[in-house]
């Protein structure tokens, strides 16, 4: 039914050697290896609520770092300008989660400021690659956004899609 020349995008091992992806896996890496050493116990000098805040903090910088390389896959795997943003949009807001939840650590009394700065590091790193990456995106292959967020320059949410007009029947499709 369907040929690999069927699919748009790259395919999973292109996608895995892509620098911007290499290193969105190491920041995952990392992070998963800090959030998960974080416990309120490890913190008597903590009330209830700090202990909960530190702990919420470890979780977001794992949940966080778990989302970046999935978004470059998704992004990769559309080749579709519009999607491609949005997902460049997640991205962006999940390292941006990651760093604030280091300065909360820090601010829970979190003692081990290398790692995060080690961490501040990889991101500093990913995100020059993010921002070449970007760079790369085919602002001509888009389908019209109707929210208006991520068209590219000169397209509006509103303008006219010839795309629209095309009949689609099922019965047709399925056969």
């Amino acid at each position: 039914m369907f040929d690999d020349d069927d699919i748009e995008g790259k395919s999973h091992e292109e996608i895995v050697q892509m620098p911007v992806y290499k290193k969105a896996w190491e920041i995952m890496e990392l992070g998963s290896k800090i959030g998960s050493t974080i416990s309120k116990d490890d913190y008597d000098e903590l009330d209830e609520a700090e202990g909960e805040m530190l702990e919420s903090y470890a979780r977001l910088i794992i949940e966080s770092s778990y989302i970046i390389p999935a978004k470059i896959s998704g992004a990769e795997s559309a080749d579709i300008y519009d999607i491609r943003m949005e997902n460049a949009a997640l991205i962006r807001k999940a390292t941006r989660e990651i760093l604030t939840s280091c300065s909360g650590l820090q601010l829970c009394g979190y003692q081990e400021d290398d790692f995060l700065q080690l961490l501040r590091n990889e991101i500093e790193e990913f995100r020059v690659l993010f921002a070449e990456w970007v760079k790369t995106f085919d602002e001509w292959d888009y389908t019209i956004d109707r929210w208006g967020l991520f068209n590219p320059p000169g397209v509006n949410y509103d303008d006219y899609d010839p795309d629209d007009e095309l009949p689609f029947n099922p019965d047709n499709f399925f056969d």
